[in-house]
């Protein structure tokens, strides 16, 4: 058996999500290959070969490919994968734009969001918002899976050494072209990467009064995320939204200050290693799965906590 993984990247560093994905591909057992399909992405290659347990980097280095657009993307993937018995992607907004279509162009089935790999054709993975865990087998030739990161401890990104192959199959369809994005730029560590997590619910009241999680997360080194309540209401932008619809994540630790845990946000963090609660209502569901709960007025308690950090 050989998988093919699709390395998660922005033509400048190697995402983290790749090395949980690897993680997944090991379990599976076989040969390793990492797909870099970028532009100018040297410095993601040379850190791809160096990722353990990685036997061969495949370099599609092409304009088509600059922006990783899932119509250009996923014809290569496809083309390539044909000779593979697994191909692997996180679930990230990129797996899940191109692996769709690359399970399409084969004919075979995807199988999404895998927390555990049980053998080289069967997996679990969680469905009704991670209330239950399906255990799927496929007997699809091509098994076309993506990888929830937080189901998987990453493998080391150092002490390989994987022969670089440059592939030239360029696929421009021609049909999607790239305009633009605008970044939100944040000191803080990113959201699915960070090592501790603040969130805040619809207890905040009002975006001015997210300053208080900033300050906190300040002092932690965290990140900080929202529930959907907070996003829909206009609290925050919506990608620091965390839950079913939002970002995965599983931190050390995840502070939820005002969050009542709806069973929607609870999918997208019940697998924190610790979960600290504050919110004044006890009767809250986050109380259910937090490890620490403190029953208080988020507006003086979380000014209280910054003060002991």
């Amino acid at each position: 058996m050989t998988i093919l993984v699709i390395a998660e990247h922005d033509n400048k560093v190697l995402a983290p999500a790749t090395l949980n994905t690897v993680a997944a591909a090991a379990k599976i057992g076989g040969d390793i290959h990492v797909l870099v399909a970028g532009q100018g992405a040297g410095a993601v290659v040379e850190a791809a070969a160096k990722i353990a347990g990685v036997s061969k980097v495949l370099n599609a280095d092409n304009a088509a490919y600059a922006h990783q657009l899932p119509e250009n993307v996923a014809p290569l993937v496809a083309e390539l994968g044909a000779g593979y018995s697994h191909i692997l992607a996180a679930a990230t907004s990129n797996g899940k734009n191109i692996l769709p279509r690359v399970a399409a162009q084969l004919d075979v089935d995807q199988i999404s969001e895998i927390i555990s790999v049980e053998s080289a054709d069967t997996f679990k993975r969680p469905i009704y918002a991670g209330n239950a865990i399906a255990t799927v087998q496929s007997n699809a030739s091509v098994k076309v899976i993506t990888v929830r990161a937080t189901g998987f401890d990453p493998v080391a990104a150092e002490g390989g050494s994987a022969a670089v192959e440059a592939v030239s199959a360029a696929h421009d369809a021609g049909t999607s072209s790239f305009v633009g994005e605008e970044l939100a730029k944040s000191d803080r560590p990113e959201l699915t990467a960070a090592k501790i997590v603040v969130s805040g619910g619809r207890g905040m009241q009002n975006g001015d009064n997210f300053k208080h999680l900033y300050a906190l997360a300040d002092k932690l080194g965290a990140a900080v995320g929202a529930s959907r309540a907070a996003v829909d209401a206009g609290f925050v932008p919506n990608d620091m939204q965390v839950g079913q619809t939002g970002k995965i994540v599983a931190p050390q630790l995840y502070i939820a200050v005002g969050i009542s845990g709806a069973i929607q946000h609870l999918a997208g963090m019940k697998d924190s290693k610790v979960i600290v609660a504050i919110n004044k209502d006890e009767e809250a569901p986050i109380f259910q799965v937090a490890d620490y709960g403190l029953v208080a007025d988020l507006f003086e308690a979380v000014p209280e906590l910054e003060k002991l950090v």
